[in-house]
């Protein structure tokens, strides 16, 4: 078996006297590719944050690639997490290069300044552009993109620095059928390269969960309802239990759907 690269243990997340997660127990080994589904308000992106070190819980361990929360110095243990979200995209300047967007993240910053970049780190950022369908936008600026474009781009440099778990806060979302479509495309074949790392990815849809993505954690209030292999996790009775709402939900060839039961 895999070793563990994320586990929360009896993890509580309190702001403002509001507890967004509570007692959260949840390991993440280097195969698995996680999906988190809940409603708004469930603690899907506060988990998240937690996840890329960029939160500390209230109570509870949590332990990222072999270091625990509050013993390590995030600043050197950030790097090895991909992170791509829309806060994070709002940070980016708007007139910067595409190619530099993903550039930058080898030194974890969002516009580029006087850093020095070698040649490698150069042909590693076009080649991952390429992978992603963005070769032919290294020079355009990143605001003239589409939404689409924009979020491939975003995960193109959380994979920048090969990282050892990549964490996706709504890849998806506002994105138009063609845009989905081609992204979930995207993200199936890479989640199932032997060379990509453990996969956690936040959504509000079923529909926007990538083939092969191995297992799923349904959150409510703060608290898991479900965890475990898609399958057993994405059933109607835990949907609709969790989102309050009579459902079907149908798998097809991988995929899923859900809509209110007739």
């Amino acid at each position: 078996m895999a070793s563990s690269v994320l586990e929360l243990q009896s993890v509580s997340f309190v702001r403002d006297g509001k507890t967004i997660l509570d007692g959260i127990d949840w390991t993440v080994t280097g195969d698995q590719r996680w999906v988190v589904l809940g409603p708004n308000g469930a603690g899907k992106t506060t988990l998240l944050q937690l996840a890329a070190a960029l939160q500390h819980p209230s109570s509870g361990t949590v332990s990222i690639l072999d270091t625990t929360l509050g013993r390590t110095d995030v600043f050197e243990l950030r790097p090895r997490i991909g992170f791509a979200s829309s806060a994070l995209a709002k940070r980016i300047p708007a007139e910067e290069t595409v190619l530099n967007v993903v550039l930058t993240a080898a030194y974890s910053v969002t516009g580029r300044w006087n850093e020095r970049y070698e040649d490698i780190d150069v042909r590693r950022a076009q080649r991952v552009l390429q992978e992603w369908r963005l070769g032919h936008l290294e020079q355009r600026r990143f605001g003239t993109l589409s939404d689409g474009e924009q979020k491939r781009v975003q995960i193109a440099r959380a994979i920048m620095t090969d990282p050892e778990i990549l964490l996706l806060d709504e890849p998806a979302a506002s994105l138009d059928l063609g845009a989905r479509e081609e992204l979930l495309q995207l993200l199936a074949a890479y989640a199932s390269s032997d060379d990509a790392p453990a996969i956690v990815m936040v959504t509000h849809h079923v529909e926007e969960i990538p083939v092969g993505f191995s297992h799923a954690l349904l959150l409510t209030e703060g608290r898991i309802a479900a965890a475990g292999p898609v399958a057993e996790v994405l059933t109607a009775e835990r949907l609709g239990s969790a989102f309050g709402l009579e459902l079907e939900v149908v798998e097809q060839a991988g995929r899923f759907t859900a809509r209110a039961a007739s």
